[in-house]
């Protein structure tokens, strides 16, 4: 992955940052080439040795083209984890959102998505689900240069109305 400064990229679990300097610096008496990232939804500033960022999971956002078959991923239907107790639940959401791969994103949001219509998620679900949808739609937002509101209640629009207010 070949970055430049001003460059918009996703860091996994964090969302969109910004490149702000590509620099060297000594790291354990080794020189290193360091990316320097801001995320934009809160000014967190990440040092990354370029030689990880593959490993990490860093990747450029996706393009207005790929943003369709985001959807349709969205829309098509979950494979929910068998009959699981929430903490594996979470455990298993939490390492999809930690890959960065914007389809293991989306399927965090389908599956939780589809699993709140039926009944209340527990708190921990609730707050992935948070996560990955504001990754998801400050993502998407950005791409498609539209408001997160507007992104966010297209997405919402795919999937049931939350368990306590189908009653």
């Amino acid at each position: 992955m070949r970055l430049k400064v001003g460059d918009l990229v996703v860091y996994p679990a964090h969302g969109v940052g910004r490149v702000e300097n590509i620099e060297n610096q000594p790291v354990n008496g080794v020189d290193s080439s360091l990316v320097i990232l801001r995320i934009l939804d809160n000014s967190l500033r990440i040092t990354i040795p370029i030689r990880n960022l593959v490993e990490i999971g860093l990747r450029p956002l996706i393009t207005q083209e790929e943003v369709k078959s985001v959807y349709d991923r969205l829309k098509s239907p979950p494979v929910l984890m068998e009959a699981s107790n929430w903490n594996r639940r979470h455990r298993h959401y939490l390492d999809k959102l930690k890959t960065g791969a914007i389809v293991d994103v989306c399927d965090v949001i389908r599956e939780l998505m589809t699993m709140r219509g039926a009944k209340e998620l527990s708190f921990g679900e609730r707050k992935l689900l948070d996560t990955a949808r504001s990754l998801l739609i400050k993502e998407v937002s950005m791409v498609t240069r539209r408001e997160e509101d507007t992104v966010g209640q297209e997405l919402d629009s795919f999937f049931p109305p939350p368990k306590a207010a189908a009653q």
